[in-house]
């Protein structure tokens, strides 16, 4: 009697095991009808949030280069000032001291002269550059912008689409995750996060389970309904074919 008990309980789990490989199979569905557009979508935010770095560092750069030639203009017209100055004063030295030191201050001044109109044709001969820098990421920008509305705008529109049914699967789900033991939660969700189509229960078809070939004893097993069988090359959960059938075909949600 409490073989049949438990012959009755595994088969129970196992068609509660299928029951919610089903609907994950549907939810993975939606999924999929996705895309890649949220992985575009994370993809394109990080470029814009690096272009928008980079061109407000050129923009800082321009405003540094402005002031900078304004800088070096009024440099130079300080140093020609203070030259003038200096010529007047060395008629008016009474000795070679006094004479020399203005000398050393007005080549001091020629030289920040010199210096100054180097700076500002250095910073005249790279605005060409720095502009077209800004206008090309700017442009990109706008181009990045225009293509994460139209992403985002598509998305939107499948998540419209199935938001309800996902909903309701959703919820559907969370009903059949109760009907199955822990034990086997653990290791439905284990084999889930392992398997590169989510299908961690899979049916037994023509001697086959998900492309790998069962031995008949294994077979034999399967069918009887009495036994959770791991395929041994995958760890899937493979089920009768038939009871798959039976458990998934009036199945409502």
């Amino acid at each position: 009697m409490a073989n049949t008990a438990q012959e009755h309980s595994i088969r129970d789990q196992l068609k509660a095991l299928i029951r919610l490989q089903h609907i994950d199979s549907k939810i993975d569905q939606i999924k999929k009808l996705r895309g890649d557009l949220p992985d575009e979508i994370r993809d394109i935010e990080d470029e814009k949030q690096g272009l928008s770095t980079r061109l407000e560092k050129l923009q800082q750069e321009q405003k540094e280069h402005a002031t900078g030639k304004v800088t070096a203009v009024s440099d130079v017209v300080e140093a020609e000032g203070l030259i003038k100055k200096y010529e007047e004063q060395q008629l008016q030295v009474r000795n070679n001291r006094e004479y020399d030191a203005l000398t050393k201050e007005i080549e001091a001044q020629k030289q920040r002269i010199t210096d100054s109109t180097a700076r500002g044709i250095e910073i005249e001969m790279s605005k060409p550059l720095q502009d077209a820098a800004v206008e090309e990421t700017s442009a990109r920008l706008a181009e990045l912008t225009g293509v994460l509305d139209q992403k985002k705008g598509e998305l939107n529109e499948v998540l419209e689409d199935t938001k309800s049914e996902q909903s309701d699967l959703e919820k559907t789900r969370a009903k059949a995750e109760k009907e199955v033991d822990e034990r086997y939660m653990r290791a439905y969700s284990r084999l889930r996060s392992r398997v590169r189509d989510g299908r961690a229960v899979v049916p037994l078809e023509r001697g086959a389970a998900a492309g790998f070939s069962v031995p008949p004893q294994r077979q034999l097993e399967i069918r009887q309904r009495n036994r959770i069988v791991a395929c041994e090359h995958t760890g899937r959960i493979v089920v009768d074919g038939d009871l798959f059938t039976e458990t998934t075909k009036d199945f409502k949600f």
